[in-house]
């Protein structure tokens, strides 16, 4: 789903870049670079290092400020993924941080007349998913080296032959359900607002649902870092 005026896209099509706004019509690397949800990915990306690089630039031993704001939120953040994987889980708090900022900013900036939220194509959110699962048995690796392959045999040994195969797709269903779930809800809520600015958007009718956007968007975020975390907590704990 894409906005009528896509600000980014129509400025580098009048530098002569070769723009196109599907994956169908992208046919070499550099169009397939030039993609509405990777060049707002960059996007997301440019400003989140501008935020990071703000919030460190002047830091005191007494917060306030800015630092106070940002110390706050990060120690939310991490005090909840604690909360979830225990101690053991906390090295993976920079993971699970950024992947929430870069969700969240991701779906608020659809709300922008004129950009696009890159979580609203699957291919981002697909990427996001990998990288989790990816970790996920990474972690369980870390933790119990070859013996992580216990968490894939079930209980009882004669059940394996038929809990293995379970147990791997339900893994693999960890990606689509990642996936899926966030891309749904934000593809979903740039549809209504397209059509609702193309019906009434004179008459400030889609304001209700921006507006609702703004939950939205932090709950999927939300909830992306909440599964992920449990996901990490799952590969360091003991197979049972």
């Amino acid at each position: 789903m894409e906005h009528p005026v896509l600000f980014l896209s129509i400025l580098l099509e009048k530098l002569g870049l070769p723009i196109v706004h599907s994956a169908d019509e992208a046919h070499t690397f550099l169009q397939k670079l030039l993609l509405p949800h990777v060049v707002y990915t960059w996007v997301v990306a440019a400003v989140l290092l501008i935020l990071a690089k703000l919030a460190v630039s002047r830091l005191e031993l007494v917060p306030s400020g800015g630092q106070n704001f940002f110390e706050m939120v990060l120690t939310g953040i991490e005090d909840f993924m604690v909360g979830i994987t225990g101690e053991e889980g906390r090295f993976a708090f920079p993971l699970i941080a950024t992947l929430g900022f870069f969700i969240l900013l991701s779906n608020y900036m659809g709300m922008i007349p004129g950009f696009f939220a890159p979580t609203a194509n699957i291919n981002t959110t697909a990427a996001c998913a990998l990288i989790v699962v990816t970790f996920t048995h990474v972690i369980g690796v870390r933790f119990h080296g070859v013996k992580y392959i216990k968490h894939f045999m079930g209980p009882i040994w004669w059940l394996t032959p038929l809990i293995f195969p379970i147990e791997l797709i339900g893994h693999t269903a960890r990606v689509l359900s990642l996936s899926i779930r966030l891309f749904g809800n934000i593809f979903g809520e740039e549809l209504v607002l397209a059509i609702l600015f193309f019906l009434a958007g004179l008459y400030l009718a889609p304001l209700p649902i921006m507006f609702l956007g703004l939950f939205t968007g932090f709950v999927q975020a939300f909830i992306f870092c909440l599964l992920s975390s449990m996901y990490f907590a799952g590969a360091i704990e003991e197979a049972h």
